[in-house]
């Protein structure tokens, strides 16, 4: 938890919530109170209506940003947070995953302090962790991955390129949002960067919902536009019908991929015996060699 200055009379407060990766019991105790709590909720477009409707006293207004279609720009965002904060006592901006990865918090920040409004950050349930409990599949093993980055490479509209190769290649363990309609690329650019075609990954949709699906596979098949020989290593939730055996593309789901060692342990693909853990050991070794 952050918090910022103490408000004028006038005015509520803001808190920027973290809503978690979609799964409404993955929300914090404060986050669930704050929503019962609050006057109005200003949420992104894929906050799932179980957990809005624990909002149950307040204005919903959708301010989601799309990957496709129709969007909030974030000055139209700001400009709402300050105006509600004016007129209203608790307002939360409710964001998917942790508002202060990915989540634009530091525009929204400025904005408040700018116009003299508390604030409070309430964090949550960022997607790699709930993928990795979903896939019970660690981001870090000892002895084999001691390091996480965490990166995008997706862009917005005139900004500057940034550096999430060299995060993602120099890490043991790369979580990879935003990334579900470019693989191929980004798969591509990380073996062009020196980190090796058959190092495992994983790409999953959907984390923690009941739709989860995911699929596991290596480098070099993402890049060449399948699942390669890996194919048939895919999972779903009970009920979940998996990701296609087409060539992979996220689509309009939240799609997270996963790149690293640790995610070729056999917990990761149903099924596989525990005797196979020596085989995934050896290959580990193997590939980081290579």
């Amino acid at each position: 938890m952050v918090s910022a200055q103490h408000p004028p009379a006038s005015t509520g407060k803001v808190y920027l919530v973290g809503a978690g990766p979609g799964a409404a019991d993955l929300l914090t105790v404060r986050a669930a109170r704050l929503l019962a709590s609050a006057d109005v909720v200003l949420h992104d477009a894929l906050v799932g209506g179980e957990i809005l409707a624990l909002a149950s006293r307040a204005e919903l207004i959708d301010v989601g940003k799309r990957c496709a279609g129709a969007a909030c720009a974030q000055a139209f965002i700001v400009r709402q947070l300050v105006e509600c904060a004016r007129r209203h006592r608790v307002v939360l901006r409710l964001k998917g995953g942790d508002p202060m990865l990915f989540g634009r918090a530091q525009e929204e920040i400025d904005a408040l302090r700018e116009a003299g409004i508390a604030f409070e950050v309430v964090p949550g349930v960022t997607a790699a962790l709930a993928a990795a409990a979903q896939l019970e599949c660690p981001l870090t093993v000892r002895g084999l991955s001691r390091s996480v980055s965490f990166v995008t490479p997706r862009l917005g509209a005139g900004q500057a390129g940034s550096d999430w190769l060299r995060a993602a290649a120099g890490a043991d363990t790369a979580a990879i949002y935003m990334a579900g309609r470019q693989l191929a690329e980004v798969a591509g650019a990380l073996i062009a960067a020196g980190v090796p075609a058959r190092r495992p990954a994983v790409v999953i949709a959907n984390a923690s919902l009941p739709q989860a699906a995911w699929r596991v596979t290596h480098l070099s098949a993402l890049r060449d536009g399948g699942w390669g020989d890996d194919a048939g290593r895919r999972g779903a939730a009970p009920g979940g019908a998996g990701l296609p055996g087409a060539a992979p593309d996220g689509g309009d789901a939240p799609t997270l991929l996963l790149v690293g060692e640790a995610l070729a342990s056999p917990a990761c693909v149903p099924g596989v015996p525990p005797a196979a853990a020596a085989g995934w050991a050896r290959r580990a070794a193997l590939n980081r060699a290579a």
